[in-house]
């Protein structure tokens, strides 16, 4: 039995998914048979792309989606407008409705939880808060060698000292 579900890819921690078309046996992340679409739950609004017309043809075969894969496809609209494909409805009606719903769901591209880079403006802020640190640190350190330096100049008077002592 074939089943539209989820693969995983990305990286650790990053997942993004694939809505693929696979044997029942195969594992979650092994053999498939087709590419249906993709899915990014990290972006905010989620991203998802699919080819209807390929997961139509394959669920008019037989294949059953997944839970997660169904939720997804109800999200999309996917499913009530199959249910109108086999009704006898045009298929390019229905994929002229499922692009409009898509540009609909596009949001931003950006992806949720991502730190910030170095040119970033929070971190900028965090620097200027940090200078007058600096400079408040830099000040002891002056003030430490001002007081060190007539030290130094006491150490040469106590050894003339003592070489007037000698000579005495």
């Amino acid at each position: 039995m074939v089943r539209i579900r989820l693969r995983r890819v990305g990286g650790k921690k990053q997942p993004s998914y694939r809505i693929v078309a696979a044997d029942k046996e195969s594992p979650r992340d092994g053999r498939f048979l087709e590419i249906l679409g993709y899915y990014n739950p990290r972006t905010e609004p989620a991203t998802l792309t699919m080819k209807e017309d390929r997961i139509y043809d394959w669920m008019s075969k037989g294949a059953q989606p997944s839970d997660s894969v169904k939720q997804l496809f109800r999200t999309a609209g996917l499913m009530e407008r199959f249910a109108r494909f086999k009704e006898g409805e045009s298929i390019e009606v229905l994929l002229e409705e499922a692009e409009i719903a898509a540009q609909a769901r596009v949001g931003s591209p950006k992806t949720t939880g991502v730190t910030p880079t170095k040119k970033s403006r929070p971190e900028e802020e965090t620097e200027v808060e940090l200078e007058p640190e600096i400079e408040a640190k830099a000040e002891p350190e002056v003030e430490a060698e001002t007081e060190a330096e007539p030290e130094e100049e006491a150490e040469p008077e106590k050894e003339s000292d003592l070489d007037s002592e000698a000579g005495e």
